[in-house]
């Protein structure tokens, strides 16, 4: 089966062409956070005194995994070091999980529009994602559990939620999350749960982990990073997380057919829990006031919808165009505003049923709120101009 593309990075030729003819481009496509990194992990990394740069445990440095003890437990998830396997990134986190606990001709269930490279690793992993479909006009909510239901057979060996959600924005309900329990209870499935976006949680609706979930404490496996709560993308450090010694024991076979996790990552994520809470309310509290920005600003232009996202820092936008990804591409190759233009993510590359997402875009809000009100204003004119064209060419 082909690989698919990064959906959030395949226009990126067009978006250099730009540069170089002088565009400047509000790169609302990917979900980098401009916002600084703790100073405590910038300090940590002026401070290494080393003499040599080793090879960390294959499972992750026992300092860090017995910090990150603590700093769960700060969301109710209690866990034990032992409990926590350090990885390069979210991403090896899920390849990792796939790898060890599907067999090829597998099959996951997924909501979608899903981040696209869980596809990407599923393929790696031989096994075979199945979609139940979340929509725009539902606010991307769950669909009744029948639809899961209707995908079960004797291939299903898990389901994979992400939660906060990206690309949506969507958080998760008491109620959505019990009935995932139920059925991972009732069919003995695997819970994959892609937490990273925790601490970006915009509503009064509680935070419900897979962790807090009663009787299924052996299915499931969460998938963390430290990439977008410190702006630490580059260092490449996430974890995976389960109860399930069996599963621990397939992962670590991976961790140490890779040898290590990034050993300066792991210096620097670990200091990056000194951070504290003010580092954390600032960031939260920006993000805040940027997703108002956003929404409000995408709601007020003639024809775009956006749902209001309760988590992460991403929406799904549907926009007044015949073809999201065509529009996207034309803002990099044919358009300009005052020598700008805008860089967005066509939706249609987080759905795997092949026809949703046609006039959908995910947007980032990881720009300060001034770039966002002017890239609303480019967003703005791009569409005034492109359907004023006869021809889209």
């Amino acid at each position: 089966m082909e690989m698919p593309a990064s959906p959030i990075r395949k226009l990126a030729p067009l978006a250099a062409a730009a540069k170089e003819r002088g565009v400047k481009v509000y790169h609302l496509n990917i979900g980098q956070p401009d916002l600084p990194t703790p100073k405590a992990a910038l300090d940590a990394i002026h401070s290494i005194d080393r003499t040599i740069l080793e090879y960390s445990p294959s499972q992750g440095y026992r300092s860090y995994r017995e910090r990150l003890v603590d700093y769960y437990g700060r969301y109710n998830i209690n866990v034990t070091a032992d409990d926590i396997i350090v990885t390069s990134g979210g991403s090896e986190a899920v390849l990792f999980a796939f790898l060890s606990c599907l067999n090829p001709g597998d099959e996951i269930i997924v909501p979608e529009p899903a981040y696209a490279n869980y596809m990407a690793f599923a393929i790696s992993a031989g096994a075979v994602i199945r979609t139940v479909t979340t929509t725009i006009e539902e606010g991307f909510s769950l669909p009744k559990v029948e639809k899961f239901e209707e995908l079960i057979n004797e291939r299903t060996r898990a389901i994979l939620i992400c939660n906060p959600n990206n690309p949506t924005g969507y958080l998760y309900t008491r109620r959505e999350m019990n009935e995932i329990r139920d059925l991972v209870k009732r069919y003995d499935l695997y819970l994959f749960s892609d937490e990273v976006y925790r601490e970006f949680i915009y509503t009064g609706s509680p935070y419900i982990s897979a962790c807090h979930l009663e009787g299924i404490e052996e299915n499931v496996v969460l998938i963390d990073s430290v990439s977008k709560r410190y702006s630490e993308c580059g260092i490449r450090i996430g974890c995976l997380i389960t109860k399930n010694a069996d599963v621990r024991r397939a992962v670590m076979k991976f961790c140490q057919a890779r040898l290590s996790p990034p050993l300066i990552g792991q210096i620097i994520a670990e200091a990056s829990l000194d951070a504290g809470e003010e580092y954390a309310r600032e960031v939260y509290d920006e993000y805040v006031e940027r997703r108002k920005c956003l929404i409000d600003g995408l709601n007020r232009i003639p024809g775009v919808y956006s749902p209001i996202p309760m988590g992460a820092f991403y929406t799904v936008a549907r926009l007044p165009v015949d073809d999201a990804e065509r529009f996207c591409a034309w803002c990099l190759s044919d358009f300009e505003y005052e020598g700008e233009t805008v860089m967005m993510a066509p939706a249609a590359g987080f759905y795997t049923s092949s026809g949703l997402g046609r006039d959908e875009v995910r947007l980032a809000y990881v720009l300060k709120k001034e770039d966002l009100a002017r890239a609303l204003v480019v967003l703005g004119k791009a569409l005034e101009a492109y359907n004023a064209l006869s021809d889209h060419g």
